[in-house]
């Protein structure tokens, strides 16, 4: 007998080798009828996999968040399968879930296009119309190679290959056709339903790696109902419009260019953006007791190698090799991927106290990794980027304070930047890391008690952990919807020892502080690009590249429009004049694209009585204020969250 756990907490003893389907079937008939799925224990099984020991279970219903990962599965078997229908040949490798759907990838001489999707489309809702079974067998390992072979699917057989030694070797079936999966799925194809769209096609490397085959990947997203596929289409076009890369052109904020792939060439108007999140930034960290600090861009691989992050980490570094006078070997140095081994230098240098706790030390610091070129994302994803970082070195018994003051700050700073919704990510051990194990369970319980005390709960991200300690994710939800990781927050005891910090403790002998990593916008780039999107350009007054453009009507006003602009200036505003001989209609128009904020009009009139005319972006109406209370108004509403009152 086995006892099994619900939901409610309630339990019941059943036969060993009891299914899911046993059990919602002796649960109702209907909880039949619409279970796709059993979770045990946590993991997602299939309904008629037996359960031989005791275990809290829960039934996964198509309406079950749980079911859009199995939907998409199942959805990604669907196409290979359609596709070896339409196009005989073509060789299947891999079709994993992905956010928002799936992909699988294909081996085919000739190209498959986009006008294919029809067609596949129409085959995949067919297969789905079958209702076909899906149903598992597990396959001697030989016999696997062996019927992959005769079918001609050599990249088969190197998956089987590549099951490790005593894992089964699993086949699923639907109907005739078959392919090599670890599962699981629903009960059958019906249970995909018709919620399912082919997105993009794009090149892949079998295995990732650019010497090997080239393969076609064909992208698709899946949903439980017609509904929330409509709902992100529809969403997909608003990202389209808010697309940082078209707002940054018709902004004229930025570029990037083949000679200098995934660096940013900042723009006057872009840097401006730039300057002001930076001034808010450091004005916030003054405030928070941070000290800020410079370090090198390029250093030793001594450091890199006594830190752990040149063995993690070399293949994503830039390196600079130098003859040295003295030296018959060259140099080795590296531009700096991050900024935390530079801090603990900083720390190291003369002797610290224990009264010298905590000692937070920030760096708007330059970094710079190889991302894949086919990674590159306009200023979301490039090599050169500037993080918001900072390292607070402490007592063991200052974690909970220090997290708990990071997490208000951080909270604010969000608000402030327009970003009232995140949730927390807990990232714990990865598999390759620094340190020990009872190191790790010390930071995880640290980490996690101090966030319990900071006020919230936390979504569990296993083995995402950096490798020298846990890490909290802040995740940004913007206005359409979409998740942003941008904060974090990391636990590290490993790398104060492997770089030999240390201060006094009150016992007169040396201790190791703890390292919290911690960085809240994430780095300045993604985070400019993350606000564009969100606002649609739209920017806040106190962060619009342009604030306020005087445009005149006639020539005539010319002269009032050169004061005004002297005026808004001397004040601090980013103001511009526009005087072109062109309609109001049109300037309107063209300083609308580029989502200037505040338009002042002038005319013959408004010389004479010393007024402006308001026009805010957006609006079609228009305001009259006498020029001293506009100014006023503008400057007010021109300061930064943190300097008003």
């Amino acid at each position: 007998m086995v006892t099994i756990t619900f939901p409610d907490g309630a339990q019941r003893e059943f036969d060993s080798g009891v299914s899911g389907a046993d059990i919602a079937g002796g649960i109702s008939r209907s909880l039949a009828k619409k279970a796709v799925a059993v979770k045990i224990d946590g993991a997602l099984a299939d309904l008629s996999d037996p359960i031989r020991r005791d275990a809290r279970i829960e039934i996964v219903t198509r309406d079950d968040k749980d079911a859009l990962e199995l939907i998409r599965h199942d959805c990604a078997h669907v196409l290979a399968e359609a596709v070896q229908e339409l196009f005989p040949g073509t060789q299947v490798t891999i079709g994993p879930v992905i956010e928002n759907g799936f992909y699988y990838d294909f081996f085919r001489n000739e190209p498959f296009s986009t006008d294919d999707f029809a067609a596949i489309e129409a085959k995949m809702r067919e297969i789905v119309a079958r209702d076909a079974p899906f149903t598992r067998e597990v396959w001697d390992r030989e016999r696997a190679k062996a019927v992959f072979e005769d079918k001609g699917e050599r990249f088969k057989v190197q998956l089987v290959d590549a099951i490790p030694e005593g894992d089964d070797v699993k086949i699923y079936r639907q109907g005739e056709w078959f392919d090599l999966c670890r599962g699981p799925h629903m009960p059958s194809t019906g249970r995909v339903g018709d919620a399912f769209k082919l997105m993009k096609l794009a090149g892949a490397y079998w295995r990732g790696d650019s010497r090997g085959p080239q393969l076609q990947r064909i992208y698709g997203t899946a949903w439980r109902d017609r509904k929330e596929l409509d709902a992100y289409l529809t969403m997909l076009e608003e990202a389209e419009r808010r697309d940082h890369r078209r707002l940054g052109r018709e902004m004229d904020l930025f570029h990037l260019q083949e000679e200098a792939p995934g660096m940013v060439f900042w723009h006057p108007k872009g840097w401006a953006i730039w300057r002001a999140v930076e001034a808010y930034m450091r004005r916030r960290l003054d405030a928070a007791g941070y000290q800020e600090v410079k370090t090198p861009q390029l250093i030793d691989r001594k450091l890199w190698e006594a830190s752990g992050h040149w063995e993690k980490f070399r293949e994503a570094m830039f390196i600079a090799e130098v003859e040295e006078e003295g030296r018959e070997d060259k140099a080795v140095a590296a531009l700096k991927p991050m900024n935390c081994p530079g801090h603990v230098q900083i720390f190291n240098q003369g002797i610290k106290s224990y009264r010298d706790l905590p000692l937070r030390l920030a760096e708007f610091g330059s970094c710079h990794r190889y991302e894949p070129s086919g990674a590159l994302h306009g200023i979301m994803r490039v090599r050169g980027f500037t993080q918001d970082d900072a390292h607070i070195f402490c007592r063991e018994d200052q974690i909970t304070a220090e997290t708990v003051a990071f997490c208000a700050l951080l909270s604010s700073v969000y608000a402030d930047l327009g970003f009232t919704k995140f949730r927390i990510k807990f990232s714990d051990r990865p598999e390759k890391r620094a340190g020990s194990d009872e190191v790790w369970d010390q930071a995880e319980a640290a980490l996690m008690e101090a966030t319990r005390a900071a006020g919230y709960e936390v979504e569990l991200n296993p083995g995402e952990g950096a490798f020298y300690g846990p890490k909290l994710e802040f995740v940004l939800t913007d206005a359409i919807g979409r998740d942003w990781q941008c904060g974090t927050l990391q636990v590290d005891f490993v790398l104060p020892e492997r770089l030999d910090a240390a201060y006094v403790a009150e016992d007169g002998q040396k201790h190791r502080p703890v390292m919290l990593h911690r960085a809240i916008l994430g780095s300045f780039e993604r985070f400019i690009g993350i606000m564009v999107e969100d606002s649609a350009g739209r920017l806040p007054l106190w962060l619009a590249p342009v604030q306020v453009v005087v445009a005149t009507i006639t020539s005539d006003a010319d002269p009032y429009a050169r004061e005004i602009l002297g005026r808004l200036t001397a004040a601090g505003l980013r103001a511009e004049a526009d005087l072109r001989n062109e309609k109001i209609n049109y300037k309107v128009r063209e300083h609308s694209v580029a989502k200037v904020p505040v338009m002042l009009v002038v005319g013959r009139r408004e010389a004479e009585e010393r007024t402006v005319s308001i026009r805010r972006l957006g609006s079609k109406d228009q305001a009259s204020a006498a020029l001293d209370d506009a100014v006023a108004a503008l400057v007010g509403e021109a300061l930064p969250p943190d300097m008003k009152e």
